[in-house]
């Protein structure tokens, strides 16, 4: 990378470190003591303000470096990440939208406590919650790392510890300072920027092939060294029945996962009314379906323009697949567009991931205060004191993130996005569900469900071959594989499901009707919801 392409990065990257200080700083100004200001703005955010918000926190770096990557690497195969994120925000849509914001206050463990005891579930659920929070937001921030410092052509290990420790640092920042309030403007800021600069690269991409599909496709076929095979199913998950089955526990993992990710769920606390939560799950499958129809063509763009090879030896995952391409569109190294577009892409991918670790960091926060450290109390707790105990877990949290990140930033940690949807849908979701949907869920069941998909989830990827037993693994001179699969989803989730249900029917605890009939009358109208 050239001196121009690194000094124009750092330029727009600190332009945009100033905007989102700015807004915090401003933010920070107003009152910010109250529980409902911090961990949901105050409840002032429009449909559509959200609908942006929700899209900002989803679309991920991930998303716009990981997912294109696969697509120019794989072909069909890596076009099926896209099919499974856009059908997840159905079922989040259609199952948990509306009904959350109306039984819930602040976090996920509001619903499930709704009409259990509150001491054990609320531990529960934080502890699942959390978990999940941080395993989600150590690989979006080692990719961080890794990603920036690569893009600012400091690829030493020096240079990507001080990146980790830079995004962490700006993280506890925006949430401690600024709570939702800032978290939702600097995500709504980021999804304008990442939906700008992926519409202008998909746009040069049709124009480079006279607006073709066909062509680009053919093209891509051809230059990737698989001919018709790229463009059809197999190539990277057809090689073995294992890898047919990982790629099956990989998308029920992206598909259920959603639902239960922390972060997501709380961003339907910030909107007024129940309407508004679901209006706003609308702007954002809008908005994230585009995005994804995007990163097809920018996928196959990289394909067809840049070629495989050259993309997997700038990056074995495929991650400098669109840097690449914008590169390429922009006129080729050493020109001013080249270095303009890869500049501006670089920045766009820098917020994209202090957004996305801003939001995740609110959500775990949240779930320690208002959770762990109520439920912990035992006696009611004031709500500037949770707020207070809300901030520091910030900086507790962000520590903890910066200190995994360094640990691993030499490791691939892609695997940490899929852990963290598995855990999502083996853990959180049965809970939510059986809460919202059965009569008869009782209190052992809840804790059974989030236990019993939590540990055999966490528990299967220590014994996969991600950890050891093989040359990719984290501790490759070890061998205590004992699980063929990458993913634990398809055996976990379903674990969840039934230990929910085998905690509820040996349970001795009688379900409470009255509390059941309330919550149901509330989740459908909204009657009582905060």
């Amino acid at each position: 990378m050239t001196g121009d392409h690194q000094m124009l990065a750092l330029l727009l990257f600190s332009g945009f470190v100033a905007v989102t200080l700015g807004i915090t700083t401003w933010v920070s100004r107003r009152r910010q003591g109250s529980a409902e200001e911090f961990y949901a703005g105050g409840r002032l955010f429009s449909s559509m303000e959200n609908g942006f918000a929700i899209a900002g926190d989803y679309m991920s770096a991930a998303s716009f470096l990981g997912v294109t990557g696969l697509i120019a690497l794989f072909g069909y195969d890596g076009l099926l990440y896209v099919v499974g994120f856009l059908v997840a925000w159905l079922v989040v849509l259609f199952l948990v939208a509306e009904l959350v914001r109306n039984c819930g206050r602040f976090t996920l463990a509001d619903v499930v406590a709704a009409r259990m005891s509150e001491r054990p579930v609320r531990i529960a659920v934080g502890t699942s919650s959390v978990t999940v929070s941080v395993l989600y937001l150590v690989a979006q921030m080692v990719g961080a790392g890794s990603l920036v410092a690569l893009l600012l052509g400091r690829t030493s290990g020096a240079a990507q510890a001080w990146t980790v420790i830079g995004v962490g640092a700006l993280m506890v920042i925006y949430v401690s300072l600024g709570g939702m309030r800032a978290t939702t403007w600097i995500q709504i800021v980021k999804a304008v920027l990442l939906l700008s600069g992926t519409v202008a690269l998909t746009v040069l991409v049709l124009v480079r092939f006279h607006g073709d599909f066909d062509r680009l496709l053919v093209t891509a076929a051809e230059r990737s060294g698989h001919g018709s095979a790229f463009l059809a199913p197999g190539l990277k998950y057809g090689g073995s029945w294992t890898a047919r089955l990982d790629f099956i526990s990989l998308g029920i993992a992206l598909v259920l996962g959603t639902a239960g990710l922390p972060h997501i769920l709380s961003r339907f606390y910030t909107v007024p009314t129940a309407r508004a939560a679901r209006r706003s799950a609308v702007w954002s499958i809008g908005l994230i379906g585009g995005f994804y129809l995007m990163t097809i063509v920018l996928g196959f763009g990289a394909a067809a323009v840049v070629g495989p090879d050259v993309v997997s030896r700038s990056n074995a995952a495929g991650n400098t697949a669109v840097p690449l391409l914008a590169l390429d569109l922009g006129g080729g190294a050493g020109s001013t567009g080249g270095t303009v577009l890869f500049a501006v892409v670089a920045a766009v991918a820098f917020a994209t991931i202090l957004a996305v670790v801003a939001g995740i960091t609110l959500a775990s926060s949240a779930s320690v205060a208002h959770d762990l450290y109520a439920s912990l109390r035992r006696r009611h707790v004031k709500a500037r004191s949770e707020v207070a105990v809300a901030r520091i877990a910030a900086v507790g949290i962000g520590v903890v993130a910066i200190a995994l990140g360094l640990l691993a930033r030499d490791l691939n940690v892609a695997f940490l996005v899929g852990l963290a949807f598995a855990v999502a849908a083996s853990a959180n979701l049965p809970a939510l569900l059986y809460s919202l949907f059965w009569r008869a869920f009782t209190t052992r069941g809840a804790v059974w469900a989030v236990y019993g998909g939590l540990i055999p989830a966490l528990g299967l990827v220590l014994l996969s071959p991600v950890v050891s037993g093989s040359p990719d693994s984290l501790f490759p001179d070890v061998d205590f594989q004992y699980f063929p699969l990458q993913n634990p989803g398809i055996v976990s989730i379903p674990l969840g499901f039934l230990a929910g249900w085998l905690g509820t029917v040996t349970s001795d605890e009688a379900a409470d009707e009255a509390k059941y009939a309330e919550t149901e009358v509330r989740s459908l109208t909204g009657a009582g919801a905060a």
